[in-house]
């Protein structure tokens, strides 16, 4: 699963992700585009249990996160 979150600021990143951590997938993927988002959602990520990977592509960070 890809979430697309380009374009919203925080805090509605973290609640996207939130959202879609509820059924607890093993992988998924979030798309920000500004340093907050990025900081917020890995730190929620990694309090969730998931461990994080970063993708930078262009203006765009793509976060990974693995159970």
């Amino acid at each position: 699963m890809r979430i697309d979150a380009t374009g919203r600021s925080c805090p509605e990143p973290v609640l996207m992700l939130r959202q879609a951590l509820k059924d607890k997938p093993e992988t998924m993927e979030i798309a920000v585009d500004n340093a907050a988002a990025r900081g917020n959602c890995t730190r929620f990520a990694a309090h969730a249990g998931y461990q994080v990977t970063v993708q930078e592509e262009g203006p765009v960070w793509v976060l990974q996160l693995t159970r």
